[in-house]
């Protein structure tokens, strides 16, 4: 079961960036990526907080934006407190993480500490996943949320049957044959991009509607998991109807 990335959204500080390196030591993950950091990941107090985990934060990956760091990525999900749920799938650690588990490549994205993940960020990603926490006070410390994560993957890696109750015998079945062949982040959302032209081009959606009528489209593709083929074939019919248009 290979482990998911940890992706952090524009982390501001650098105790908290330190802390998240040693706690991804201790549950065995190693792959960081850093979006936008606004924070030096080799400073003393990164360094200090990292403990014996300097390693994570010398080989994590800077990239300037979320899709960068999703490239390559089958499925991800996104960690948030508070949303506006929509029509976006919010799961708990135990089941998101088990559907992370199901294929090749993941990641688990975290926002930064004052603000959280943007919605725009969040429609990276095909699920939410929101940690059970006590109402009056629910904002976690960034590495508290990643520990959290970091345990519940450790346990699915300890006993990989015990997700079993709490996923759909449609995806047992697809775990029995895992990892599941899936279309990588970037090719979604290069389709994603090539449907919004092709729909403002026919009149379909405007400027102002788009990217309502998009999250809408986002959730019944994620939801079809997607092959790298099929998303061939979407792109194909897509460049069709974006000729045929112009004939």
């Amino acid at each position: 079961m290979p482990n998911p990335r940890i992706i952090l959204v524009e982390t501001a500080g650098a105790r908290n960036l330190g802390s998240v390196a040693r706690v991804m030591k201790n549950f065995g993950l190693s792959e960081l990526w850093l979006v936008n950091p606004q924070c030096d990941r080799l400073s003393d107090e990164a360094i200090h907080m990292a403990v014996h985990a300097r390693e994570i934060l010398e080989n994590a990956k800077i990239v300037e934006s979320l899709p960068e760091a999703l490239m390559g990525c089958q499925r991800a999900i996104a960690t948030a407190g508070r949303i506006d749920k929509g029509d976006m799938k919010v799961t708990n650690p135990p089941q998101g993480l088990s559907w992370l588990s199901q294929v090749a490549t993941s990641a688990i994205v975290f926002g930064a500490e004052d603000r959280g993940l943007s919605n725009a960020e969040i429609q990276h990603c095909q699920q939410v996943l929101q940690i059970p926490v006590n109402p009056d006070y629910p904002s976690l410390n960034l590495a508290q949320a990643v520990g959290v994560c970091c345990y519940q993957w450790q346990l699915l890696r300890d006993d990989p049957k015990s997700h079993e109750n709490l996923t759909s015998q449609i995806a047992q079945d697809l775990l029995k044959s895992a990892p599941i062949d899936l279309a990588p982040r970037e090719d979604i959302e290069a389709c994603y991009q090539q449907l919004e032209a092709v729909l403002l081009k026919i009149g379909y959606v405007y400027p102002h509607t788009a990217a309502h009528r998009l999250r809408k489209f986002r959730n019944i593709f994620d939801r079809a998991n997607l092959s790298p083929s099929e998303v061939a074939m979407l792109r194909g019919i897509l460049r069709q109807v974006n000729w045929a248009t112009d004939q």
